[in-house]
Protein backbone atom coordinates (compact mmCIF):
# COMPACT_ATOMS: atom_id res chain seq x y z
CA UNK A 1 0.00 0.00 0.00
CA UNK A 2 1.34 3.43 -0.98
CA UNK A 3 0.88 5.89 1.89
CA UNK A 4 0.42 9.13 -0.06
CA UNK A 5 -1.32 11.83 1.99
CA UNK A 6 -4.06 14.25 0.91
CA UNK A 7 -1.66 17.06 1.77
CA UNK A 8 0.86 15.74 -0.74
CA UNK A 9 -1.85 15.45 -3.37
CA UNK A 10 -2.88 19.07 -2.77
CA UNK A 11 0.72 20.23 -3.05
CA UNK A 12 1.17 18.25 -6.27
CA UNK A 13 -2.07 19.62 -7.75
CA UNK A 14 -1.03 23.19 -6.89
CA UNK A 15 2.38 22.65 -8.49
CA UNK A 16 0.77 21.26 -11.63
CA UNK A 17 -1.60 24.22 -11.77
CA UNK A 18 1.02 26.94 -11.25
CA UNK A 19 3.96 25.27 -13.03
CA UNK A 20 6.35 26.90 -10.55
CA UNK A 21 7.57 25.82 -7.12
CA UNK A 22 7.57 29.34 -5.68
CA UNK A 23 4.04 30.22 -6.77
CA UNK A 24 2.71 26.81 -5.72
CA UNK A 25 4.34 27.12 -2.30
CA UNK A 26 2.83 30.58 -1.86
CA UNK A 27 -0.61 29.28 -2.82
CA UNK A 28 -0.25 26.44 -0.29
CA UNK A 29 1.11 28.77 2.42
CA UNK A 30 4.29 26.73 2.97
CA UNK A 31 7.96 27.26 2.19
CA UNK A 32 9.36 26.27 -1.17
CA UNK A 33 11.84 23.74 0.31
CA UNK A 34 9.01 22.09 2.26
CA UNK A 35 6.91 21.81 -0.90
CA UNK A 36 9.84 20.40 -2.86
CA UNK A 37 10.51 17.83 -0.14
CA UNK A 38 6.87 16.66 -0.13
CA UNK A 39 6.82 16.27 -3.93
CA UNK A 40 10.11 14.37 -3.87
CA UNK A 41 8.77 12.04 -1.17
CA UNK A 42 5.63 11.48 -3.24
CA UNK A 43 7.73 10.55 -6.28
CA UNK A 44 9.75 8.10 -4.17
CA UNK A 45 6.56 6.48 -2.86
CA UNK A 46 5.21 6.12 -6.41
CA UNK A 47 8.54 5.00 -7.83
CA UNK A 48 8.25 7.30 -10.86
CA UNK A 49 9.02 10.96 -11.62
CA UNK A 50 6.06 13.32 -11.72
CA UNK A 51 7.93 16.39 -12.98
CA UNK A 52 10.55 17.63 -15.38
CA UNK A 53 12.38 20.29 -13.40
CA UNK A 54 13.63 23.26 -15.41
CA UNK A 55 15.48 26.43 -14.43
CA UNK A 56 12.36 28.62 -14.40
CA UNK A 57 9.40 26.28 -14.45
CA UNK A 58 8.39 22.68 -14.05
CA UNK A 59 6.54 20.44 -16.48
CA UNK A 60 4.59 17.29 -15.80
CA UNK A 61 5.97 14.02 -17.10
CA UNK A 62 3.66 11.75 -19.06
CA UNK A 63 2.98 9.88 -15.84
CA UNK A 64 2.51 13.18 -14.02
CA UNK A 65 -0.22 14.22 -16.48
CA UNK A 66 -2.18 11.08 -15.67
CA UNK A 67 -1.42 11.31 -11.94
CA UNK A 68 -2.63 14.90 -11.55
CA UNK A 69 -6.04 14.06 -13.03
CA UNK A 70 -6.40 11.15 -10.62
CA UNK A 71 -5.20 13.40 -7.77
CA UNK A 72 -7.90 15.93 -8.62
CA UNK A 73 -10.55 13.21 -8.56
CA UNK A 74 -9.38 12.10 -5.12
CA UNK A 75 -9.29 15.67 -3.80
CA UNK A 76 -12.78 16.35 -5.14
CA UNK A 77 -14.07 13.22 -3.44
CA UNK A 78 -12.40 14.23 -0.16
CA UNK A 79 -13.88 17.72 -0.35
CA UNK A 80 -17.34 16.34 -1.09
CA UNK A 81 -17.06 14.10 1.98
CA UNK A 82 -16.53 17.22 4.05
CA UNK A 83 -19.43 18.88 2.25
CA UNK A 84 -21.65 15.92 3.12
CA UNK A 85 -20.84 16.43 6.79
CA UNK A 86 -21.61 20.15 6.55
CA UNK A 87 -24.83 19.49 4.64
CA UNK A 88 -26.04 17.23 7.45
CA UNK A 89 -26.02 20.12 9.92
CA UNK A 90 -28.90 22.51 10.49
CA UNK A 91 -26.86 25.58 9.49
CA UNK A 92 -24.13 26.11 6.93
CA UNK A 93 -20.76 26.45 8.70
CA UNK A 94 -17.10 26.28 7.72
CA UNK A 95 -15.46 27.31 4.47
CA UNK A 96 -17.48 28.55 1.51
CA UNK A 97 -15.52 29.24 -1.70
CA UNK A 98 -17.34 31.65 -4.02
CA UNK A 99 -16.14 32.68 -7.46
CA UNK A 100 -17.35 35.94 -9.04
CA UNK A 101 -16.75 37.53 -12.44
CA UNK A 102 -14.95 40.93 -12.37
CA UNK A 103 -17.91 42.86 -13.82
CA UNK A 104 -20.02 41.86 -10.79
CA UNK A 105 -17.58 41.41 -7.90
CA UNK A 106 -16.74 45.04 -6.93
CA UNK A 107 -20.37 46.17 -6.92
CA UNK A 108 -22.30 43.23 -5.47
CA UNK A 109 -19.80 41.43 -3.25
CA UNK A 110 -19.61 43.91 -0.35
CA UNK A 111 -23.36 43.71 0.15
CA UNK A 112 -23.49 39.92 -0.37
CA UNK A 113 -20.66 39.16 2.05
CA UNK A 114 -22.24 41.39 4.69
CA UNK A 115 -25.61 39.68 4.33
CA UNK A 116 -24.08 36.19 4.35
CA UNK A 117 -22.06 36.96 7.46
CA UNK A 118 -25.19 38.18 9.21
CA UNK A 119 -27.19 35.09 8.20
CA UNK A 120 -24.39 32.54 8.69
CA UNK A 121 -22.01 33.88 11.37
CA UNK A 122 -20.02 30.61 11.41
CA UNK A 123 -19.34 30.73 7.69
CA UNK A 124 -15.75 31.26 6.52
CA UNK A 125 -16.13 32.98 3.14
CA UNK A 126 -13.34 32.76 0.54
CA UNK A 127 -13.78 34.85 -2.64
CA UNK A 128 -12.14 34.25 -6.01
CA UNK A 129 -12.52 36.95 -8.69
CA UNK A 130 -11.63 35.97 -12.24
CA UNK A 131 -13.13 35.46 -15.71
CA UNK A 132 -15.84 32.90 -16.42
CA UNK A 133 -13.74 30.17 -18.12
CA UNK A 134 -11.40 29.99 -15.13
CA UNK A 135 -14.29 29.95 -12.66
CA UNK A 136 -15.98 27.10 -14.50
CA UNK A 137 -12.75 25.13 -14.62
CA UNK A 138 -12.05 25.67 -10.92
CA UNK A 139 -15.63 24.79 -10.07
CA UNK A 140 -15.31 21.53 -11.98
CA UNK A 141 -11.97 20.79 -10.29
CA UNK A 142 -13.54 21.24 -6.86
CA UNK A 143 -11.58 24.40 -6.03
CA UNK A 144 -14.82 26.41 -5.74
CA UNK A 145 -18.21 25.59 -4.22
CA UNK A 146 -20.19 28.00 -6.39
CA UNK A 147 -19.74 30.90 -8.80
CA UNK A 148 -21.66 34.02 -9.78
CA UNK A 149 -21.46 34.41 -13.57
CA UNK A 150 -23.42 35.53 -16.60
CA UNK A 151 -25.78 32.82 -17.81
CA UNK A 152 -26.00 30.52 -19.58
CA UNK A 153 -22.75 28.61 -19.13
CA UNK A 154 -24.22 25.44 -20.70
CA UNK A 155 -22.18 22.94 -18.71
CA UNK A 156 -24.07 19.69 -18.25
CA UNK A 157 -22.31 19.02 -14.93
CA UNK A 158 -23.54 22.29 -13.39
CA UNK A 159 -26.85 23.54 -12.06
CA UNK A 160 -27.73 27.13 -13.04
CA UNK A 161 -29.93 29.42 -10.96
CA UNK A 162 -30.82 32.85 -12.45
CA UNK A 163 -30.50 35.70 -9.97
CA UNK A 164 -31.30 38.93 -11.84
CA UNK A 165 -31.38 40.59 -15.24
CA UNK A 166 -29.28 43.68 -15.81
CA UNK A 167 -29.24 46.32 -18.56
CA UNK A 168 -26.13 47.68 -20.26
CA UNK A 169 -25.81 51.46 -20.52
CA UNK A 170 -23.75 53.65 -22.82
CA UNK A 171 -20.90 55.68 -21.37
CA UNK A 172 -19.61 58.63 -23.38
CA UNK A 173 -17.77 61.85 -22.69
CA UNK A 174 -19.73 64.50 -20.79
CA UNK A 175 -19.20 66.77 -23.81
CA UNK A 176 -21.42 64.41 -25.81
CA UNK A 177 -24.25 64.28 -23.27
CA UNK A 178 -26.73 66.00 -25.60
CA UNK A 179 -25.69 64.15 -28.77
CA UNK A 180 -28.23 61.79 -30.36
CA UNK A 181 -28.31 58.37 -28.78
CA UNK A 182 -26.56 55.87 -31.09
CA UNK A 183 -28.12 52.54 -31.90
CA UNK A 184 -26.25 49.26 -32.37
CA UNK A 185 -25.52 50.09 -36.03
CA UNK A 186 -24.06 53.49 -35.11
CA UNK A 187 -21.87 51.98 -32.40
CA UNK A 188 -20.11 49.86 -35.01
CA UNK A 189 -18.78 53.07 -36.56
CA UNK A 190 -17.60 54.55 -33.25
CA UNK A 191 -14.43 53.92 -31.23
CA UNK A 192 -15.81 51.31 -28.89
CA UNK A 193 -13.65 50.54 -25.87
CA UNK A 194 -13.92 47.00 -24.58
CA UNK A 195 -12.63 44.68 -21.89
CA UNK A 196 -9.81 42.38 -22.96
CA UNK A 197 -10.50 38.93 -24.36
CA UNK A 198 -11.66 36.36 -21.84
CA UNK A 199 -14.33 38.59 -20.28
CA UNK A 200 -17.86 37.45 -21.12
CA UNK A 201 -19.00 41.09 -20.93
CA UNK A 202 -16.78 41.86 -23.93
CA UNK A 203 -18.51 39.15 -25.96
CA UNK A 204 -21.94 40.41 -24.89
CA UNK A 205 -21.10 43.97 -25.98
CA UNK A 206 -19.76 42.75 -29.33
CA UNK A 207 -22.89 40.66 -29.83
CA UNK A 208 -25.14 43.67 -29.26
CA UNK A 209 -23.19 45.65 -31.84
CA UNK A 210 -23.10 42.64 -34.16
CA UNK A 211 -19.31 42.83 -34.30
CA UNK A 212 -17.02 39.80 -34.75
CA UNK A 213 -14.86 38.87 -31.77
CA UNK A 214 -12.03 37.50 -33.90
CA UNK A 215 -10.11 40.23 -35.82
CA UNK A 216 -8.36 42.84 -33.65
CA UNK A 217 -10.03 46.23 -33.43
CA UNK A 218 -8.42 49.64 -33.17
CA UNK A 219 -9.61 50.07 -29.61
CA UNK A 220 -8.32 49.91 -26.08
CA UNK A 221 -8.65 46.50 -24.47
CA UNK A 222 -8.84 47.07 -20.71
CA UNK A 223 -8.78 44.70 -17.77
CA UNK A 224 -11.43 46.57 -15.76
CA UNK A 225 -14.56 48.65 -16.22
CA UNK A 226 -12.89 51.41 -14.19
CA UNK A 227 -10.18 51.81 -16.82
CA UNK A 228 -12.75 51.88 -19.62
CA UNK A 229 -14.77 54.65 -17.96
CA UNK A 230 -11.68 56.76 -17.24
CA UNK A 231 -10.56 56.43 -20.86
CA UNK A 232 -14.00 57.55 -22.02
CA UNK A 233 -13.68 60.51 -19.66
CA UNK A 234 -10.39 61.36 -21.39
CA UNK A 235 -12.15 61.42 -24.77
CA UNK A 236 -10.77 58.17 -26.20
CA UNK A 237 -14.13 56.71 -27.23
CA UNK A 238 -17.32 55.21 -25.82
CA UNK A 239 -18.07 52.04 -23.89
CA UNK A 240 -20.84 49.92 -22.43
CA UNK A 241 -21.04 48.99 -18.74
CA UNK A 242 -23.62 47.08 -16.67
CA UNK A 243 -26.01 49.35 -14.76
CA UNK A 244 -24.80 47.91 -11.45
CA UNK A 245 -21.41 49.53 -12.07
CA UNK A 246 -22.74 53.06 -12.68
CA UNK A 247 -22.65 54.45 -9.10
CA UNK A 248 -19.09 53.28 -8.48
CA UNK A 249 -17.43 53.82 -11.84
CA UNK A 250 -18.88 57.22 -12.78
CA UNK A 251 -18.49 59.10 -9.50
CA UNK A 252 -15.02 60.43 -10.40
CA UNK A 253 -15.31 60.56 -14.19
CA UNK A 254 -16.55 63.30 -16.49
CA UNK A 255 -18.94 61.10 -18.45
CA UNK A 256 -22.58 60.94 -19.51
CA UNK A 257 -24.71 57.84 -18.98
CA UNK A 258 -27.45 57.01 -21.47
CA UNK A 259 -29.89 54.14 -21.79
CA UNK A 260 -30.56 52.48 -25.13
CA UNK A 261 -33.97 52.32 -26.71
CA UNK A 262 -35.77 49.00 -26.59
CA UNK A 263 -34.70 46.30 -27.00
CA UNK A 264 -31.98 47.27 -24.53
CA UNK A 265 -28.85 45.11 -24.32
CA UNK A 266 -28.87 43.09 -21.10
CA UNK A 267 -27.54 40.01 -19.42
CA UNK A 268 -28.76 37.44 -16.91
CA UNK A 269 -26.52 36.90 -13.89
CA UNK A 270 -26.86 33.72 -11.89
CA UNK A 271 -25.20 31.21 -9.60
CA UNK A 272 -23.82 27.85 -10.70
CA UNK A 273 -22.63 24.84 -8.74
CA UNK A 274 -21.86 21.19 -9.38
CA UNK A 275 -24.90 18.96 -9.67
CA UNK A 276 -23.07 16.45 -7.48
CA UNK A 277 -22.46 18.98 -4.68
CA UNK A 278 -23.87 17.85 -1.30
CA UNK A 279 -24.31 21.56 -0.50
CA UNK A 280 -26.86 22.11 -3.29
CA UNK A 281 -29.69 22.82 -0.83
CA UNK A 282 -27.65 25.34 1.16
CA UNK A 283 -26.35 26.96 -2.03
CA UNK A 284 -29.93 27.52 -3.17
CA UNK A 285 -30.52 29.41 0.11
CA UNK A 286 -27.41 31.48 -0.49
CA UNK A 287 -28.62 32.24 -4.02
CA UNK A 288 -31.73 33.82 -2.51
CA UNK A 289 -29.57 36.06 -0.30
CA UNK A 290 -27.52 37.11 -3.34
CA UNK A 291 -30.71 37.78 -5.30
CA UNK A 292 -32.09 40.03 -2.57
CA UNK A 293 -28.80 41.93 -2.30
CA UNK A 294 -28.83 42.51 -6.07
CA UNK A 295 -32.43 43.74 -5.98
CA UNK A 296 -31.62 46.21 -3.20
CA UNK A 297 -28.59 47.44 -5.12
CA UNK A 298 -30.68 47.88 -8.27
CA UNK A 299 -33.24 49.94 -6.35
CA UNK A 300 -30.48 52.27 -5.10
CA UNK A 301 -28.99 52.65 -8.58
CA UNK A 302 -32.32 53.31 -10.31
CA UNK A 303 -32.32 57.03 -9.59
CA UNK A 304 -28.86 57.44 -11.10
CA UNK A 305 -29.90 56.11 -14.50
CA UNK A 306 -31.48 58.41 -17.07
CA UNK A 307 -34.72 57.51 -18.79
CA UNK A 308 -34.54 56.25 -22.36
CA UNK A 309 -33.92 59.11 -24.79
Amino acid sequence: MINITLKQLRYFEALARHGHFGRAAEACAISQPALSMQIKEMEELLGAPLLERGARQVRLTQFGEVAVERAREILRAADELGDLARASRDRLVGRLRIGVIPTVAPYLLPRVVGNLTASYPELDIHVRETVTPKLIQELGDGQLDTAIVALPVSETSLDETPLFDERFVLVRSAREANAPMPNADSLREMRLLLLEEGHCFRDQALSFCNLPSGPPREVLDASSLSTLVQMVSAGMGVTLIPEMAVPVETRSASVAISRFEAPEPRRTVGMVWRKSSPLAGQLAEIAEIVRQAANNLADQSLGLLPTTR
